[in-house]
This record gives C-alpha cells, structure tokens and sequence, in this order.
C-alpha cells in the first residue's frame, strides 16, 4: 500500500484520493510516497508492444491502489489514451540522428506535454468529487502550457471551478489563446502583471492561507500536484520498452525549468527502470545548471527567452528532490526551502553534491544556441524543433559520451507553438493542427489583475 508523506514532514500519511484532491500539503510542503514501489522487470519487458493505456495501467496502479476501482480507472485510461491524443502511439519516437531521438510529446489537445497528465487528472477529479459529493476550486500558475492543457482538461467538469494564472505579455500568443479562448462558466483567465514565480508565489500563499484554502476547497493541478508527476512517469517506460523492451539503458535529455518532468524520470529509476542519463537543459534561466556546478540554488532575475515555459527561477519540484536527496530529513528540508524563500539561496554541501551530480547531469542553452540547432537539425533532418525541445537536446548532446546508449530528447511542445521563433530560427512557419486553425479568430476572455495577494483572492471569491 503507497501512501503519501510531506516533504516538510508535518502531516500523518496520507492516501491517494486525499493527496489528489488536496495538491499542496498542509505544511506547505510537497507530496512524495512514503517508500517508491519496484517495477518488475519481467513485468514491464512483457508490456512491449502493448498499448500506451495498458503501460500506464501497470506503471500507475501501485499509486492508486484500491482508491480507484480497477475496472474504473482502465476505462479513464482507455478513454483518455486512445480518444484524445492524435497519434496512435500516443508519444511516438522520432529518429532524428544516429541512436538519437525525439519523444514527440504534442500529440494532445494542446499540444504539449502537459497533456499527458493532466487530461488523466480532470478525469481523476471529477470521479473523486462525483463519490464525495464535493466541489473543488483549482487555482494553478503557468508559464504556457499547464495553463492551456489544464483548462481544456477541466472545462467540461461539472464538480471543478477553475482559475489559472499566466504572466501577462509572458507567454506566445498560441499559449494565451489556448487559455483566453475557451468560453466555459467554469473557466477564468487571469493576466497577472508580473513574472511567472510572480504567479507561482501568490498560488502558494493562497495555498498558506488555511482560512482561504478551505472557504474555497482549494485544490491544485500544477506539477506541485503528485497525480502530475505519477503519469509522467508513464511515458519514460513507453520510450524504454520501444528503444530496448525494458532492459537496454536509455538516456533522457529534459528541457526544465519547474523540475517536473525531469523528476518524473528520476522517478521511473528509482522504481527500477533502466537510465544511463538523465540530462537536465536549461536556458539562459539557468537556477537548475548552476545548482548541479556549485550545489548553490540561488535565484536571479527572470530573463525573457526563445524557450519562454522555462523561463523560471523557483523550481517548485526540486523539493521532492531534496528530500531524497537529503535522505528524508525533512527538518533539513524545511530549514533550507525557508531560507530559500526568505533569503533567494541556500546551499547543501559537499557530499549530498556529489550525490547529486551522479544522479543529474545538466547544461545551459542560450537564445542563440537554440537557434542554431533549430536551424541545423531543420537542415540535416527535415524535422523542425520547437524551441524547448531544442534546449533538451542541445544539453543532451553536450553530455552524451556513448553513442551505443539510445539518447531521447523530451519533444514538449509543438513548433506551432512558438511560430515566431521557429520562423526566425529557419524560415519557416508552422502551421496550428486543424482544430487550432481558427485560434485567432477566437475571441479571449481573460481578467489582468496587478501582483497583489487580496486582489487576486477577491475575484477568485467573487467568481466562484
């Protein structure tokens, strides 16, 4: 039985049904199982050639456990795996290079990675409160894509009010119109004046303020949320069974900036799962590269970028990744992610940095380097790269010391996401999937709203 503890250690157990509804833990810190289950790799090298849904099946049962019936929760993945994503694979690979891939992960409604989970989490949702005769009010932040993907998951659900905010002239504007567009009573846009941890710190205060929390049943679906990085894992043991059937090692190149994805690979080796590499691409937003040279988490100033999702400085999903890291001491943890918020650093020391450089390797990609693979990649290969997926790849290439190891570069976003960049990078427009070909047409709906904490509480209250 998986039950579900705090990184900051200030709560009993809990159970997966009450860790999915509640997001951020009380303590203010985040979900993590108490101990991670073990695949079984006999298991999973007999889920080769299976459908992406009957992977997932195995690869997110020991997290659910008897939450979710059985019968229940294969229907949802049934549903959600075979009806709303547009490649029979779900998330095919791409050969780009010799052992060299592309993890095309845009095949969903919104063409980008957040799909994956967060279609499976308005499903979760809406069963849970359905059986609990609740209603929930989600308030999440974004730098483009969570935003879009879990409003388009959330829009139909009787039981959800949602409310999501993006950093105003931050994103592209395919990732705003993804958002501002979707006409649904239960759906608000708010614009905030400020950065996208501007966006991410008023969330969490929110969350703090345990008289707000529950006036309004507040619940999360950003990565903070553990059912976000439980079916991430899924399509890491998707990309080793086609690559090797689940025994060769395979390495991943990540672009990150909120430590999410790339956790969720961590994840899949800690459940066993056969991974040289896991390689960390940075931009010039560097918080994640520079931890990994100087063991220092040290935030700096937001710098607009090509590969705008990762323009961040407050990974909120590194603390998971502390608290393994720092062996589950969660007085450590508490005492470093409270200097980290008051004084913007902290440090964790020679030995739990080894540790973590054999665990993580990571690299920083500026606008001009992204530009440069684009424009090769494009040149060599035909295939074009939106600008994230070029940031992970730049990184994975730098690393990479043996070509025998299959390497897979996360493909996150679609390039008609970011046209502009992808335009300037080699001449070329991408053109939106047919269901997004009247994107900008449509007419947006959205609140701009100054950086202000009782602003923003007042017209969530106001909207509910």
């Amino acid at each position: 039985m998986v039950n579900y503890i705090s990184t900051r250690g200030g709560i009993a157990p809990q159970s997966f049904t009450d860790v999915l509804l509640q997001g951020l833990a009380p303590d203010g810190g985040l979900y993590i199982p108490e101990t991670w289950p073990q695949f079984d790799l006999d298991e999973v090298r007999g889920l080769a050639g299976l459908p992406y849904a009957e992977v997932a099946k195995y690869v997110i049962s020991p997290f659910v456990q008897n939450d979710i019936a059985s019968p229940v929760l294969e229907t949802m993945l049934s549903d959600v795996y075979s009806d709303r994503f547009a490649h029979s694979a779900v998330a095919p690979l791409v050969q780009i290079s010799p052992n060299i891939w592309v993890m095309e992960l845009f095949h969903g409604p919104t063409l980008a990675f957040k799909d994956y989970a967060l279609q499976l989490l308005g499903r979760l949702f809406d069963h849970v409160l359905e059986e609990r005769g609740e209603r929930v009010t989600i308030v999440g932040a974004t730098s483009g894509d969570t935003g879009s993907a879990a409003i388009e998951a959330c829009k139909g659900c009787k039981n959800i009010d949602i409310f999501i905010l993006h950093p105003e002239g931050r994103t592209s504007d395919v990732q705003r119109r993804q958002m501002t567009t979707i006409d649904a009573p239960n759906v608000h846009n708010i614009a905030l004046k400020g950065t996208f941890d501007d966006c991410q710190a008023l969330v969490k205060s929110m969350f703090g303020d345990e008289s707000f929390r529950q006036n309004i049943n507040m619940s999360a679906v950003n990565s903070i949320n553990w059912a976000r990085i439980m079916a991430q894992i899924v399509y890491y043991v998707s990309a080793s069974l086609a690559l090797g059937g689940g025994s060769r090692k395979v390495s991943f190149a990540v672009p990150t900036g909120n430590f999410g994805n790339i956790y969720a690979a961590y994840a899949a080796r800690k459940m066993g799962l056969p991974i040289k590499r896991l390689i960390i691409g940075s931009n010039r937003n560097d918080i994640l590269t520079r931890f990994f040279e100087t063991g220092t988490m040290k935030a700096g100033e937001v710098e607009p970028s090509l590969s705008p999702s990762m323009d961040i400085q407050i990974s909120s999903n590194f603390e998971r990744y502390l608290c393994d890291l720092l062996d589950r001491d969660t007085t450590s943890i508490t005492t470093l992610m409270e200097s980290f918020k008051t004084k913007g650093v902290f440090n964790i020391g020679a030995d739990y940095m080894n540790k973590a450089s054999a665990e993580f390797d990571a690299r920083r990609c500026d606008d001009k380097q992204t530009q440069m693979l684009m424009k090769a990649c494009y040149a060599e290969t035909g295939y074009i790269l939106d600008p994230h997926t070029a940031v992970g790849l730049f990184a994975g290439m730098q690393v990479r010391e043996d070509p025998s190891v299959p390497l897979v570069a996360l493909g996150c976003a679609h390039p008609a996401k970011f046209p502009d960049a992808v335009e300037a990078a080699i001449g070329i427009r991408p053109e939106l999937p047919p269901h997004l070909a009247d994107l900008y047409d449509r007419k947006e709906h959205m609140t701009t709203l100054d950086n202000d904490l009782a602003k923003v509480q007042d017209f969530i209250k106001s909207n509910i």
